[in-house]
């Protein structure tokens, strides 16, 4: 079982970019699930390819705010259950979680906030830290209860050095925070498993490049995109990857591939 999680940017952007072949291009990297954060649109607004594809269960949540945020799934497998709500308006206005059950495996695809505020400043950081706790509020009974449990998605954290290529010049900038970074040393300490990480300790790979000063072309990146594993999941994974291969969005996809038998 493949998982991919993407940042698309825009699914109505992506779809353009690349001609209206979006679930193709999953379909080539071999994805049995495709997690989106940054939607930025409802199910009534999905591009043709999107809202005709019959061989795809599809979800897309979509904030108050028009044109902001958002997730969305796309299984070729239908999920047992869905949910779509962490229990406070303030994060559930912006249509940034969804958990999805496939038998015995839960997958959450997560859109974590940025903490820059309206004048690029770190003025959102108490937000995306309280969205951070309400999710692991969330989703740790799971954990603790056994269950195998993926979170994906943009979690706009580099969580150690190797993350970002330029971590010195980058230690008051919101994405590498001290009081960011300890959110994910507090998640492995209670078992988490940053899948990628755990696979190549010493690989330095990125998943999201500025879109000025032509970083992705020089590689000047940061990883911020994730898939974390509860224990019991973890045992199943095969493979953590980084498709920086991929264009068409500002981040580029991740995923893990599973043994099956996850499902049971």
């Amino acid at each position: 079982m493949r998982v991919i999680s993407w940042n698309v940017n825009g699914l109505r952007a992506i779809s353009s970019k690349l001609e209206g072949a979006f679930l193709q291009c999953m379909e080539q990297r071999g994805a049995d699930l495709v997690g989106v954060q940054e939607a930025r649109l409802g199910p009534s607004e999905l591009p043709d390819e999107l809202a005709q594809a019959s061989q795809w269960w599809r979800q897309v949540l979509a904030g108050k705010r028009a044109g902001y945020s958002g997730v969305a799934a796309f299984s070729r497998r239908v999920p047992d259950e869905t949910w779509s709500e962490l229990g406070k308006a303030e994060f559930d206005d912006e249509a940034r979680f969804q958990l999805l059950r496939f038998g015995a495996l839960y997958v959450a695809n997560v859109y974590f906030p940025a903490g820059h505020g309206p004048l690029r400043d770190n003025s959102r950081v108490p937000f995306k830290l309280a969205f951070y706790r309400k999710v692991h509020q969330h989703l740790g009974p799971l954990m603790r209860g056994g269950a195998a449990v993926l979170v994906m998605g943009d979690f706009n954290i580099a969580h150690q050095a190797i993350d970002l290529a330029n971590p010195q010049s980058n230690k008051k900038v919101s994405g590498f925070l001290p009081e960011e970074r300890a959110v994910l040393d507090t998640w492995q300490r209670r078992g988490w498993v940053d899948t990628f990480r755990r696979l190549h300790p010493a690989d330095q790979r990125y998943s999201w490049w500025s879109q000025r000063t032509r970083a992705r072309e020089r590689n000047v990146g940061w990883r911020l995109d994730y898939v974390w594993a509860s224990p019991r999941a973890m045992k199943f994974v095969r493979e953590a990857f980084i498709l920086d291969d991929q264009e068409g969005s500002d981040h580029c996809p991740v995923g893990v591939d599973l043994d099956d038998a996850v499902l049971d």
